[in-house]
């Protein structure tokens, strides 16, 4: 039986979710890397697949231009 609020299924793959690769590679630290990841993984699975890339793209571009202005935390 799916479960769209705990286990959706376009947040998972086999037996891996996206949170916990996310939580893995310590991307929740950050809010647009962690979405980066959330929309590169899932993309093609839930709605339209180049938007979910342009998601990403989006939320990436912030991180760069966080951190070329010399915001990112040490």
């Amino acid at each position: 039986m799916s479960d769209p609020v705990n286990h959706p299924p376009h947040y998972k793959a086999g037996t891996l979710e996206v949170i916990d690769v996310i939580e893995a590679f310590g991307l929740d630290r950050s809010f647009c890397l962690g979405n980066v990841a959330k929309y590169l993984l899932r993309h093609g699975r839930k709605g339209d697949a180049l938007e979910d890339l342009k998601k990403a793209r989006w939320y990436l571009d912030r991180e760069i231009a966080r951190l070329s202005n010399g915001k990112a935390a040490s």
